[in-house]
């Protein structure tokens, strides 16, 4: 019997390794990577020596002193330093994925690297651990020196739910950052100029970090009663609007840092806030242990991955049917 011509034999995640490898050196070795680091590390150097000149001044005991150097916003600079973040990561995944593969086609080395023992799904899922990889040592980086700052200039060294927390929150602005990595690299799958790539991956991130909170507004608004007959429509209403604005990655992004950051936050929402308080006897500003924090920003963490997941399995899909041969 003849053996099937069209069934590929052996693992699809054939070179793997040597993909992943080479694009981690590339990236980590490249002028690119040095600049965007640089302007990650300026741009968010700027929040957190105001915070650390803040948090000098206070004279009362804070067992969470050092997860208010991402939280707190200093007087000198509007902006804290994890929102800092969600404006940053995704300007880096999207430097480091825009032209992760119609690169490779314009130079006419893809249908190269496709004739070696490498399958495509190999090559893209390689580019994109390499990019993910790359974010997750820049950001590390970046997490370890906000720490250092923080032992210098505040002369304390963080608890260990202190450390655990800013664990987590390393763990979701790399889930963060390779959604947006996940963007870019669908764009240089669907088109073959670089400069196409990159504005339309900066266009999306322009219209979720811009536009789509306002265009949420207005419909929540929109639905609005005229006059509310209980509290259950206001918890509806709130939900609703909540649900619109967790479409966007920052939004998710930005109530997991903050669930995970600030162990006072119970619920999200002002009015679910003030509802829980009043019918649950709890008390404000009392912590919430780790493990309830995790619990309450999970399904933001889990709504982060799998929208990862997603974009990385539609530009998987699309990038199997292109034509790759020069």
């Amino acid at each position: 019997m003849q053996r099937n011509q069209g069934r590929r034999e052996g693992s699809p995640f054939t070179g793997l390794g040597p993909v992943f490898v080479k694009e981690l050196s590339d990236h980590l070795s490249s002028t690119r990577m040095m600049v965007l680091t640089l302007f990650v590390i300026v741009f968010g150097a700027l929040p957190v020596g105001f915070t650390l000149q803040t948090l000098r001044q206070v004279t009362q005991s804070d067992q969470f002193l050092f997860l208010r150097i991402f939280t707190v916003e200093p007087e000198q600079a509007p902006i804290s330093f994890y929102a800092a973040l969600t404006f940053m990561i995704p300007l880096m995944a999207i430097g480091l994925g825009f032209d992760a593969v119609n690169s490779e086609f314009n130079r006419r080395t893809l249908s190269r690297v496709l004739s070696q023992p490498i399958y495509r799904d190999a090559l893209l899922l390689g580019k994109f651990l390499g990019g993910l990889a790359t974010l997750a040592v820049a950001l590390t980086a970046l997490f370890l020196i906000v720490f250092g700052a923080g032992l210098l200039l505040l002369g304390l060294p963080p608890r260990g739910p202190e450390v655990a927390r800013g664990l987590a929150f390393l763990v979701v602005a790399i889930a963060y950052g390779g959604v947006w990595l996940a963007v870019a690299m669908l764009f240089s799958v669907i088109f073959r100029s670089t400069a196409t790539s990159a504005l339309c991956a900066l266009g999306l991130w322009l219209f979720f970090f811009i536009l789509w909170p306002m265009i949420a507004q207005a419909i929540t608004t929109g639905f609005a009663p005229s006059q509310f007959r209980s509290v259950d429509e206001v918890l509806s209403l709130e939900a609703f609007g909540q649900a619109l604005q967790r479409l966007s990655p920052g939004t998710l992004f930005g109530e997991a840092v903050i669930g995970l950051l600030q162990p006072e936050t119970k619920a999200f929402g002002q009015f679910a806030n003030l509802v829980m308080q009043q019918t649950r006897g709890m008390i404000q500003g009392t912590p919430l242990p780790f493990d309830q924090s995790l619990l309450l920003i999970w399904p933001q963490i889990t709504g982060l991955i799998a929208g990862m997941i997603v974009v990385f399995s539609i530009a998987y899909i699309v990038f199997q049917r292109e034509e790759v041969r020069a």
